[in-house]
């Protein structure tokens, strides 16, 4: 029988090596090898001290996950977004991205989103603010959502 999902908020300073391993994993195996773009992933903002890592959690495994950077002048950017192959169409993103916007509170974010995913940032309160661009061959388009 599979354990309920568990969400977690965590700087990296409290990140624990096998947690820390198995997020690197998540990301890898989806955005490396799924979607095999060969890019630097560890970009050393996962260890500022303003990033906080979500992640859902079942059976003592990541299956979706963000963080939440400490951009310049108050603003928030929202990145790796991702979720396991297997836990896709669960809502588990849209679970994750509710908490985020709850960590972030009033402050403005951003983010980078993959194209065919504007929609889904959107009901999150995000709007396009640039023309489409391609990064390592996958249209993004940049997104922002207004302080309250």
């Amino acid at each position: 029988m599979q354990q309920p999902i568990t969400l977690h908020v965590a700087p990296f300073a409290d990140l624990d090596a096998r947690t820390l391993y198995d997020l690197i994993r998540l990301r890898v195996d989806v955005f490396v090898v799924e979607q095999k773009c060969p890019y630097p992933e560890l970009d050393g903002r996962d260890v500022e001290p303003g990033t906080r890592h979500l992640w859902l959690e079942q059976d003592g495994a990541p299956v979706a996950y963000l963080r939440v950077l400490a951009d310049p002048e108050g603003v928030e950017r929202i990145g790796r977004v991702v979720v396991a192959q297997h836990a896709r169409g669960d809502g588990y993103a849209g679970r994750l991205m509710t908490e985020a916007l709850r960590v972030i509170g009033d402050r403005t974010s951003v983010l980078e989103a993959q194209a065919h995913l504007v929609g889904f940032y959107g009901r999150h309160g995000f709007a396009p603010i640039g023309p489409e661009y391609l990064e390592d061959g996958i249209p993004h388009v940049p997104m922002r959502r207004t302080a309250a």
